[in-house]
């Protein structure tokens, strides 16, 4: 293995001198190539966050050099390659895909940059600063080392206001109260801006409509002291217009729900409610449904807040393809202290009805693979209320290929589902809607039926019923709750194979016969993913599932020592829980460090000695640990591989536990790749013996599936289809001693669609 590596490091070392070598000869005899820049700083005093300030002036010394790749100048390589007369088609495509034109010495202009070097320091306070540069020439390279003299910075006295006019003195005088700005505060022209941006988002809350930061001027007065310091003024320019330092009220609100940019549509007759009129040629919206989404009132002063949460409430109804806000401004109103605004909601509604079509060809880890066609039809605005009504019908069939004995082993799903959203809360007794500042709660109500025929083993047949209600909490957080959630199952023509294997694993056996579930669901995200120029994202979603206790009220216990029936069907009873939460790290050009741990734990308590099958946890396959094959991992260090009908459906538990981590970069275009690690596995909290080593207990570290291996992802914006190639090197179904074992020699190829997490 030592000389393995050290050959490696000769290869590398032996190319990247052929690779330099090739660049040289290049370089034209008048010129350099430009290998970057430095600063130095030698400053008089002790300089607050240097580090960030030395990164800043880093960040002009212009131009960039050429980059690097391991030590090596690839992308000029393929420019110098493409200038051949005939460089033929491999240099062409990459030239066009990684190729780079030179930078030259000739290209480097210092006087340029020493001025944006003290530039950027008198932005930051440090007035009277120097710079000078020293340019260091080899025989074919050329560098530029810059160094800066930063003399101690300009801090502030006071801050206050300078004469203003009123109203705007008094509204601005808040604002300035609640500044950050603090005595010896260091000058910075960055937080000058910030300021004015402040002061200009609470003004336009207190009505302030015409007004502009750009208003807003600061001068900064030194001749008081004579030990750098400066007195900071903020007042008004003076071309600043009437209109800009008057607050404005609402004098009237128009709401076209039906608005078409086709049609005149401002002719129409008009409706009051709720003191907003309401215009519209017929019924399209019903106005008492469509009020409280408006929050802007009469008499109400402009805010633009109010505004953007009018327009982002309204668009939430999923009615609407565009919303459109227009304020109009009453000139024969405008006084010297108040103006009027007429404010117009222009609503643009999506077409009523719509088709949607998906054809999938559907391929799992676990060989099984087969198309699935899946149709969706939506009718917006039923009741005249925003509500949609989605039809979707889905057909599916899959065959286990490749699979010595089992090939051929099908299955075929057949699916109908009807979904009725009310964008409002339908609930017996009134809710107060001001709780739900950020958008109104949507009751979602739901019916559908599942047909499943696993070929060779069994039919499954399975209705579900929801109803329960989903809001944002604001921009990051979403609940989600069904305090009805009703689902039943019926397992039905089962073979003889199938029948032998409940018969030797009881605990399967139970899991299949709760065919009753009834209980409530509750979901929390946190999704701080929104913010994708963020450094550091986070993501959580919690979910609690509990079933049984509202409907053990009336279950009946038929036979002593037996689970208890609901009409005449028993019913399950557990609890269960579990928490995801992915951080994101993202740095350099389209470079990220995602990682993901997820654990989950569920209780059968009451009527169940098991949790249903289809509550069960299973691991393994191309969003879990993808060096196994789907459903293949555990429980615990259980040996799967005794199964040879290649399903692994009674490979389940009521524990799991997982962790991911991945480092993904771009190659080129919309072609994006990865390298991962990935660990975890399920457990039962009971032993269960058809299961053996399936138990979870205080050595469940040493039980984790392992494995690692690189993908490759096709990017077209936001639509990801995902290869990921992975071997174990941890397997728990292996003996102790054996189980760290890198089997590349039987990689798992997982196809998906979307990032993993």
């Amino acid at each position: 293995m030592k000389s393995f590596i050290t050959y490696l490091f000769i290869s590398f070392l032996l190319l990247s001198i052929l690779y330099s070598c090739s660049i040289i000869k290049y370089i034209p005899e008048d010129e350099h190539l430009y290998t970057g820049a430095t600063v130095s700083i030698e400053k008089d005093t002790l300089i607050k966050n240097e580090k960030l300030l030395k990164e800043e002036l880093e960040s002009v010394l212009l131009p960039q050099p050429n980059s690097k790749f391991l030590g090596m100048y690839l992308g000029l390589y393929y420019y110098y390659k493409n200038q051949k007369n005939q460089p033929g088609f491999i240099n062409r495509w990459l030239y066009k895909k990684f190729g780079e034109k030179p930078i030259y010495e000739s290209d480097v202009e210092p006087f340029e940059v020493e001025r944006i070097l003290v530039n950027r320091l008198e932005n930051r306070g440090f007035f009277y600063s120097t710079a000078i540069s020293d340019v260091i020439e080899t025989e074919h390279k050329a560098s530029v080392d810059y160094t800066v003299k930063v003399p101690k910075p300009y801090t502030m006295a006071s801050y206050q206001l300078d004469n203003l006019p009123v109203p705007i003195y008094k509204d601005i005088q808040a604002s300035v109260k609640s500044t950050k700005f603090k005595a010896d505060m260091r000058f910075d022209l960055a937080n000058l801006k910030l300021e004015r941006e402040r002061i200009n988002t609470n003004l336009k809350k207190k009505g302030y409509y015409n007004f502009n930061e750009n208003f807003l001027i600061f001068e900064a007065d030194t001749n008081q002291y004579r030990n750098k310091k400066f007195n900071l003024f903020l007042k008004l320019k003076k071309a600043v217009p009437q209109r800009g330092k008057v607050p404005y009220k609402l004098s009237q609100i128009n709401i076209y729900p039906n608005y078409s940019v086709e049609t005149d549509s401002t002719d129409n007759p008009s409706e009051r409610f709720n003191d907003k009129n309401f215009i519209q040629k017929e019924l399209f919206f019903k106005p008492k449904y469509l009020d409280p989404f408006v929050t802007l009132e009469e008499n109400q002063y402009y805010n633009a807040l109010n505004s953007k949460n009018t327009a982002r409430r309204l668009s939430t109804i999923g009615a609407y393809k565009f919303v459109n806000i227009k304020y109009k401004e009453i000139d024969s109103l405008l006084t010297d202290s108040l103006g009027v605004l007429e404010a117009n909601i222009y609503l643009s509604p999506l077409n009523k009805r719509a088709i949607r079509a998906e054809l999938q060809a559907v391929t799992k880890s676990n060989n099984f693979a087969g198309p699935a066609l899946s149709i969706t039809f939506s009718n917006r605005n039923v009741f005249n209320g925003g509500e949609t009504l989605n039809i979707s019908a889905k057909v599916g069939y899959e065959t286990q290929v490749a699979s010595g004995n089992n090939a051929g082993l099908s299955s075929t799903e057949l699916g109908l589902k009807g979904e009725l959203i009310f964008p409002r809360v339908i609930f017996p007794f009134k809710i107060n809607t001001d709780f739900f500042k950020y958008n109104i709660p949507k009751t979602k109500t739901s019916l559908s039926a599942d047909y499943l025929n696993r070929s060779k083993l069994y039919t499954l047949l399975s209705g579900t019923a929801l109803f329960g209600y989903a809001w944002d909490a604001n921009r990051y957080i979403t609940h989600q709750i069904n305090p009805i959630s009703i689902n039943y199952t019926n397992l039905s023509n089962t073979t003889k194979a199938f029948e032998d294997i409940l018969d030797d694993n009881p605990f399967l056996r139970r899991s299949f016969e709760q065919q009753f579930i009834s209980g409530l669901t509750y979901s929390f995200t946190y999704n701080g993913m929104v913010d994708a120029q963020k450094t550091h994202q986070f993501y959580l979603n919690s979910t609690l599932d509990v079933a049984g206790n509202s409907i053990g009220l009336f279950g009946k216990e038929t036979t002593p020592n037996t689970p208890k029936t609901f009409l005449g069907l028993e019913y399950a009873q557990f609890a269960k829980a579990d928490v995801d939460v992915r951080y994101h790290f993202n740095f350099g050009k389209e470079q990220v460090v995602a990682t993901r741990l997820f654990a989950g734990y569920g209780l059968a308590y009451g009527n169940s000695d098991v949790i249903p099958f289809v509550k069960q946890y299973f691991s393994a396959g191309p969003y879990s640990v993808r060096a196994f094959r789907i459903r293949s991992l555990g429980p615990g260090t259980y040996n799967g591989d005794t199964n040879d009908d290649g399903t692994f459906f009674d490979q389940t538990g009521n524990i799991r536990l997982e962790a991911n981590v991945e480092y993904r970069f771009p190659i080129f275009n919309y072609i994006k790749g990865a390298v991962f690690a990935d660990a975890g596995n399920i457990w039962n909290s009971k032993e269960n013996v058809s299961l053996p080593g399936g138990k979870f207990s205080s050595d469940f570290l040493s039980e984790l599936g392992m494995g690692a291996g690189f993908g490759v992802r096709v990017d077209v914006q936001g639509f990801v289809i995902r290869f990921d190639l992975a071997a174990p090197f941890h397997d728990p179904a292996l003996p102790k001693g054996q189980r760290f074992n890198f089997d590349v020699g039987s990689p798992i190829l997982n196809f998906a669609i979307g990032y993993p997490f």
